[in-house]
């Protein structure tokens, strides 16, 4: 892991710049603290699933658990266990809660702290699987044949207890030791499993780096380049896994609400085979576009760049809501089949929508109702939040970025070029992990090159090189 520090202020201004609230107002924390003391799990009629040795895998620090997992090796292949945060428990239809949340849509991700979808009372507290403690959870069952495939899901309200809290390296670490906690000892197998299954289906993956900023002990931020480990792949796996079965649960009904791509246009494929072949990077004739992206070494700098390209296939990403027959977009491009969102609760509000659904539907009952009126304004709420999310989380980096470099104008450093146009391209600065634009001519896609930064303007969160 590559990792720069600077100094630098908070991250005040831009928050003001995208109004993002301060803090949640009277009558919804009143809402939150009373949810608390009588949530609406103490109804009852709930399956004691507190034998189960749940853990939960987040990065560091992270306090807002949604997830936790068992994974079993069984005779006929694997049964996974899931417990999801049950937010529809705390969250009266209807109430100051449910209104707030659909105007927030999702958590807000910031250095400095975050933005939350809900109250930390609940959130950080009495929703999230905590380890340790006794919690109302949404509990899939999801039994695996030897190939990868499901063969039985079951869904319903449960009590469960997480038995320990882990982030990715920890893991990662136990499983390269050979010691790893039993829960996840069954991990690796149905995740390389489920990776090569998802290769055959077509998905799509890109192994770009990720850039990620974290305080140091000086007060000011580090800013790092994170290498994905195994553990991250495979857990994602268990979540698709969930939205998959989810997917198909609402399908098969006739109602829900979907995360949906369309297919890439054939263009955008042309580009990519022949982006490959200025590349010099070898695509053997049939081999489909997610076989190929699998075969490549995410190290080499001609990767990176035919990852950056590939960003043209999975453009119109939405959210698709049906009440009575299939929608005509059902499928998701990048995942290679139909998905759904139930896996994240606590931070993104649409899971909270299409997890009742899945449970009404399993149960043979009738859609509640304030979940069945809320699937035609969920996808514009989501697709609003998603676009404020991903420009705020641009806005952080491009933030730290200028802190970083800001005392460095005039200095050279190596880069990759991911993109190139006739006198500018598309650069990543190796150290430190900087993405940003660059001036010159006749620039090497897939290339290293000298760069030299030319200007920083911390205030506009902008930094310049030109070609050395």
């Amino acid at each position: 892991m590559i990792r720069t520090h600077a100094a630098g202020g908070d991250f005040g201004r831009l928050r003001a710049e995208f109004a993002l609230p301060e803090s949640f107002g009277p009558e919804v924390l009143a809402e939150a603290e009373q949810s608390v003391l009588d949530p609406l799990a103490s109804a009852g009629g709930r399956e004691d699933a507190t034998n189960l040795p749940f853990v939960t895998i987040d990065p560091p620090g992270s306090k807002d658990l949604d997830q936790a997992m068992l994974v079993e090796r069984t005779r006929r292949g694997f049964r996974v266990h899931y417990a999801i945060a049950d937010l529809a428990a705390f969250v009266p239809p209807g109430g100051a809660l449910d209104r707030e949340a659909r105007r927030r849509g999702q958590t807000m991700y910031l250095p400095d702290g975050n933005v939350p979808l809900h109250p930390p009372v609940l959130s950080e507290g009495a929703a999230s699987l905590l380890p340790g403690e006794v919690r109302p959870a949404v509990l899939w069952t999801i039994d695996v044949d030897e190939g990868g495939e499901p063969v039985e899901t079951r869904v319903r309200r449960a009590l469960v207890r997480s038995t320990e809290q882990f982030d990715y390296e920890t893991v990662q670490a136990a499983l390269d030791a050979g010691r790893p906690h039993p829960s996840v000892a069954s991990l690796p197998e149905l995740g390389r499993v489920r990776r090569e299954l998802a290769v055959r289906r077509g998905a799509v993956e890109l192994q770009l780096p990720e850039q990620e900023i974290s305080g140091d002990a000086d007060g000011g931020w580090a800013l790092a380049r994170r290498p994905r480990t195994a553990v991250d792949a495979w857990n994602a796996e268990i979540s698709l896994l969930t939205g998959m079965a989810a997917a198909q649960i609402m399908l098969d009904a006739r109602i829900g609400v979907l995360r949906t791509l369309p297919p890439p246009e054939p263009d955008a494929v042309e580009w990519l085979r022949r982006s490959a072949h200025a590349l010099g990077v070898a695509w053997p004739e049939g081999r489909t576009v997610s076989e190929f992206l699998s075969s490549l070494d995410p190290g080499r700098p001609s990767s990176m760049a035919l990852y950056a390209d590939t960003t043209r296939l999975l453009r119109g990403a939405g959210y698709t809501s049906f009440d009575g027959e299939r929608p005509g977009l059902d499928t998701h491009a990048g995942i290679g089949g139909a998905y759904a969102h139930v896996t994240a609760p606590i931070r993104r509000l649409v899971d909270r929508f299409a997890t009742e659904v899945c449970l009404a539907v399993t149960a043979g009952r009738e859609v509640p109702s304030w979940a069945r009126e809320a699937l035609e304004e969920v996808p514009s709420k989501m697709s609003a939040s998603d676009v404020l999310a991903a420009r705020v989380e641009r806005a952080c980096i491009d933030q730290v970025e200028a802190w970083v470099l800001a005392e460095r104008v005039g200095g050279e450093f190596t880069a990759v070029v991911l993109r190139a146009e006739e006198t500018k391209a598309e650069i990543l600065v190796e150290d430190p992990p900087v993405m940003a634009k660059c001036a010159g001519e006749r620039f090497p896609e897939g290339e290293r090159i000298g760069v030299r930064l030319t200007a920083v303007d911390v205030d506009k969160r902008k930094v310049l090189f030109e070609r050395v």
